[in-house]
C-alpha cells in the first residue's frame, strides 16, 4: 500500500488537466474552535466546487496522508481529540504510529506536489520570529516552499513574526513574492505590514503567466502570492498594535519563548480582541481560497 493516498476524484482532475486546489487542514484541526472549524472546512470546500474547481483539502488520517479528504474524514479531523500537527518531518513517525494530523503549510506543499496538484490557497505562511538571531526559530515553510514550484496563495505572514527578517529569507531562498493588486506587504490580521514589495499582480491570469514563466526558466520555488484582507474587514492597526505590544510584554515576563510563543501570542490576540481577530483570520481564508480557486483556473489552461 502506498504512504500517499490521493483521492479519485482529486487525482483524475490532476490526470486530465482540470483545475485542482490544495486546502491545509491545521486551519481546522489547531487554529479555529468547534464548530465553527468544521464549518470553515466545508465553506472552503463549496466555495471551491461552485467555480467548477476540484478541492483537494489536505490531511492524515490513521497514519495515511490523504489529498483529497471526504466530507466525513473532515469532520472526524475538525472533531476528534488527539489529533496532532503535522509538519513535512513529522510525517513519517506519524504515518509508522497510525496518527491522526492536520498538516501545516509545509506538509500540505510537500504533499500536494507529491500528488500533481500546483495551487495551494491558506491563511498566513510561517516565517521567521521575533528574536531569531538568538533562536534560530525559522518556519518550515520557508526552506519547504522553496524546494516546490507551487503558486500559493496567502495574506502574508502572521504579524506575530519577524516580517522584515521573513522577506530578507524569502529572498536568499529565492522565492518569488507579488502583491494581489498591492505592493504593500499584508500582516494577515492588516492589510499592510509596512513593507513593500517591488510586484504585483492585476488579475490570476497574470498569476499564471508569471507561474509558467518561472517553469519555462527551471525555476523550482513557489510563487508566493500576498493577498491582503479587506481593509474594511482588517483588525484596527492601532488596537493590532497595542494588543500584539502587551502580548510581546506578556510572553515575555512569563518566560514563554520557543514553540510556545506563537499559541501564546495568538491566544492573547483573540482574547484581548473580543474574538475578533478570529472573524478577521476567517475572511481572510476566505478571501485567499476564492482567489487561490480562480488561479487555479488560469493555470489549468495551459494543461
Amino acid at each position: 500500500m502506498d504512504a500517499m493516498k490521493t483521492s479519485d476524484e482529486v487525482r483524475e482532475a490532476v490526470d486530465a488537466g482540470h483545475p485542482v486546489l490544495a486546502l491545509e487542514s491545521t486551519i481546522f484541526t489547531h487554529g479555529l474552535p468547534r464548530p465553527r472549524n468544521l464549518e470553515v472546512a466545508l465553506d472552503a470546500e463549496e466555495r471551491v466546487r461552485g467555480v467548477g474547481v476540484v478541492p483537494a483539502t489536505i490531511g492524515v488520517v490513521d497514519g495515511r496522508p490523504t489529498v483529497g479528504l471526504s466530507p466525513a474524514e473532515i469532520e472526524r479531523l475538525a472533531t476528534a481529540d488527539g489529533v496532532v500537527k503535522a509538519s513535512v518531518r513529522d510525517l513519517a513517525p506519524i504515518v509508522v504510529k497510525e496518527l491522526s494530523a492536520g498538516t501545516t503549510v509545509a506538509a500540505t506543499a510537500h504533499l500536494a506536489h507529491r500528488a500533481g496538484v500546483r495551487v495551494f490557497s491558506t491563511g498566513g505562511l510561517g516565517g521567521v520570529h521575533r528574536g531569531a538571531s538568538e533562536s534560530f526559530d525559522e518556519s518550515a515553510d520557508l526552506p519547504t516552499l522553496a524546494a516546490l514550484p507551487l503558486v500559493v496563495v496567502s495574506a502574508g505572514v502572521k504579524s506575530i513574526l519577524d516580517i522584515g527578517l521573513t522577506l530578507e529569507r524569502l529572498e536568499t531562498l529565492g522565492l518569488g513574492v507579488v502583491g494581489y493588486r498591492t505592493t504593500d506587504y499584508p500582516a494577515f490580521y492588516i492589510t499592510d505590514s509596512g513593507y513593500d514589495l517591488d510586484f504585483s499582480v492585476d488579475s490570476p491570469d497574470e498569476v499564471a503567466r508569471i507561474a509558467r514563466a518561472r517553469d519555462a526558466l527551471g525555476i523550482p520555488s513557489t510563487l508566493l502570492v500576498a493577498h491582503p484582507v479587506d481593509e474594511a474587514v482588517q483588525l484596527s492597526p492601532e488596537l493590532h498594535d497595542a494588543v500584539l505590544a502587551g502580548a510581546l510584554a506578556a510572553a515575555d515576563a512569563a518566560g514563554v519563548s520557543g514553540h510556545d510563543t506563537t499559541p501564546f501570542l495568538l491566544d492573547a490576540m483573540q482574547r484581548e480582541t473580543g474574538g475578533r481577530s478570529l472573524d478577521v483570520n476567517v475572511a481572510v481564508y476566505r478571501g485567499n481560497v476564492d482567489l487561490g480557486a480562480q488561479i487555479a483556473l488560469s493555470l489549468a489552461g495551459d494543461a
